[in-house]
């Protein structure tokens, strides 16, 4: 979660290092430092708070060498102070190293350690690796780091330096993602592409257990017996206007205006409108094997989980296959039965999500296809997958996902028509949900000019402490969307439904204070959500529906209604979950918060 950068060439550092920082600070905020060797020794500066803070800093104190290393922090062990801060160095200050990820037998080490002599000054699990390091055997850099990896168990992404291997900086990947920047007599280090991106588009992904050595000669990659390995070069698509504001005051609200051509990225070149059907090649699923599908299981985290639940009504509907969503964090710890004919969809954004990661590979030990939906292209969940389907939604920067959660609704849907298609679902019905797919596009942007109207929904409800959104079938996991965003980016209390569970206990809390969100397009239980929605009335809750065009008015039993474009009930959630997005967002910024940062939280979580 945290952010990890690095530079060797023939430029100053810091300037670099600090500008990487800044395009990584939504992987975590908390603290953030760099390290630098000097040519006498390796100089650090670090601090509590933001990277605005750090850049300051380095005007005040300024450090200078062309080989160094950076972090931003997501705290984990310690709390997030300048001591605890990144970069962390060895006993003599002769060696400084940042890290991405979980030392779990850090206790045990630091003890050993600490008998052997060594001195801590952090509470951090991190500063257990550079003792190690300095108290391992080696020749170079590289050995001791080997050397010193063999004891941990865990999972980190590192990047090390040493005034004893002036110029050099050594990285290692277990469970973290780390990648190198492949420049014009220059190279750099990064745990996410968009800090390398203003200086090249070259990248070079590490696999699990890889170790680098990066100079500014070149580059090696050794894996964990010290032997040299070829790592393919791929190009970076996506440019640096993707990660730019662009005038918006918020990468959130630019991410959410985003979504019409999001959406319309995701099918480009997918739908196949005479045969009825998609274009999924990365799949990997021979017609043999799809006809031996019995389950499909769904593993995913946060909103990816609530686009799983989504997609279990698209592939029952089109696919009349059982499936089930599992939360990866849980998944991983159950027993998971050997039973053939399991399909296993990984869902997950960034691609390196821990617990989702670790899912896949439970269902693969026992035996299931696994498929990756995911948006960041060469994650590792992409390369260990069987076969996948790439969301092409651009780099998403604010914490709380937006845009990607319609993406992978839409790649659901792609994935629940061609599994149709081979499975029994007929020419007619396919070439029917190809027009409707090729309209979603259109339908978003038109949904996007509600936007006035939640603003002005937002000055009433900014001060709400508690809200409920409820919705049905389909929309239900919609409703869940929605309170988590709200919930992520402004601390509101709210809880997501099914609607007809309200009386079941959550009727309890509902008086005049509590806005109730109620998510009623035209489908097949509008009838139902409007029962429910007269259960609220007579308890006197505030109203807020977001219904479809065509409905008719509401306004005798609502407080306020949102109209969204009448579509097929399956794609509905793609429309219906842009005004709760918004909704949050508004009300966030009313209140101050910090939209694209919100406390506590940061983006690709890639530890438990």
């Amino acid at each position: 979660m945290c952010g990890i950068v690095g530079y060797v060439g023939p430029r100053e550092a810091a300037p670099v290092l600090v500008e990487g920082l800044g395009r990584l600070e939504y992987r975590g905020y908390d603290s953030a430092g760099v390290a630098v060797l000097n040519g006498g020794g390796v100089e650090t500066r670090k601090l509590a708070g933001r990277i605005a803070l750090l850049r300051g800093l380095l005007v005040e104190a300024p450090v200078h060498g062309s080989c160094g290393i950076g972090h931003t922090r997501w705290a984990t062990h310690g709390a997030p102070t300048e001591r605890n801060a990144h970069p962390h160095t060895d006993c003599d200050g002769t060696l400084a190293l940042v890290h991405n990820g979980i030392i779990e037998n850090a206790d045990v080490l630091r003890t050993r350690l600490e008998r052997a002599g060594h001195r801590f000054t952090t509470e951090t699990d991190t500063e257990t690796l550079a003792h190690l390091i300095e108290d391992s055997t080696g020749e170079t850099l590289e050995e001791r780091v080997t050397a010193a990896l063999g004891h941990v168990e865990g999972t980190y992404g590192i990047a090390v330096v040493s005034e004893t291997d002036p110029g050099k900086i050594v990285v290692a990947r277990r469970g973290s993602p780390v990648l190198l920047g492949v420049g014009d007599g220059e190279f750099l280090v990064a745990s996410d592409a968009s800090a390398v991106l203003a200086h090249t588009r070259s990248v070079v992904y590490l696999n699990d257990g890889d170790v680098a050595v990066v100079t500014r000669a070149g580059y090696r990659v050794l894996d964990s017996h010290a032997q040299e390995q070829d790592r393919a070069v791929d190009d970076i698509e996506w440019d640096l206007d993707a990660i730019a504001l662009g005038g918006y005051p918020h990468f959130m609200l630019k991410e959410i205006c985003e979504q019409a051509e999001t959406v319309r990225s995701t099918l480009r070149g997918r739908l196949l409108a005479d045969e009825g059907t998609a274009r999924l090649n990365g799949l990997n699923l021979t017609p043999a094997q799809c006809s031996r599908i019995r389950r499909i299981v769904i593993v995913a985290c946060g909103t990816s989980w609530h686009a799983g639940l989504v997609g279990r009504h698209v592939l029952e509907e089109l696919v009349e296959i059982p499936v089930s969503v599992e939360y990866a964090s849980e998944y991983r710890y159950r027993r998971e039965l050997r039973i053939p004919g399991t399909l296993t969809i990984a869902i997950s954004q960034s691609g390196e999500t821990a617990d989702t990661l670790e899912a896949l590979r439970a269902a693969k030990t026992v035996g299931s296809t696994v498929i990756g939906l995911v948006n960041v292209v060469g994650s590792t969940i992409a390369r260990e997958a069987d076969g996948g389907i790439y969301l092409h939604a651009g780099p998403e920067i604010g914490v709380a996902s937006t845009k990607a959660f319609t993406a992978q609704v839409v790649a659901l849907l792609l994935l629940g028509l061609w599994l149709g298609r081979q499975r029994g679902v007929s020419v007619d019905e396919g070439r029917a949900m190809v027009t409707e797919l090729l309209r979603l596009p259109d339908l978003v942007a038109r949904t996007l000019q509600v936007e006035s109207q939640i603003r002005a929904l937002a000055q009433r409800y900014a001060e709400a402490r508690n809200a409920l959104y409820l919705g049905r079938g389909v929309n239900f996991p919609v409703a869940l969307e929605g309170a988590l965003k709200l919930k992520e980016i402004s601390y509101i209390h709210a809880e997501g439904y099914p609607a007809a569970e309200m009386k079941h206990g959550p009727i309890a809390l509902i008086d005049e204070n509590m806005p109730v969100v109620c998510l009623a397009p035209k489908d097949s239980v509008y009838a139902k959500v409007v029962s429910n929605m007269q259960e609220v009335k007579a308890r006197g809750g505030r109203i807020i529906a977001i219904t479809s065009e065509g409905n008719g008015d509401l306004g005798r039993l609502v407080d306020h209604q949102i109209a969204v474009p009448a579509s097929s009930p399956l794609l509905a959630p793609v429309l219906t979950v842009i005004p709760l997005q918004l909704l949050a967002y508004h009300i966030a910024v009313l209140r101050g918060c910090d939209v694209d940062r919100p406390r506590n939280l940061a983006k690709s979580v890639t530890v438990e």
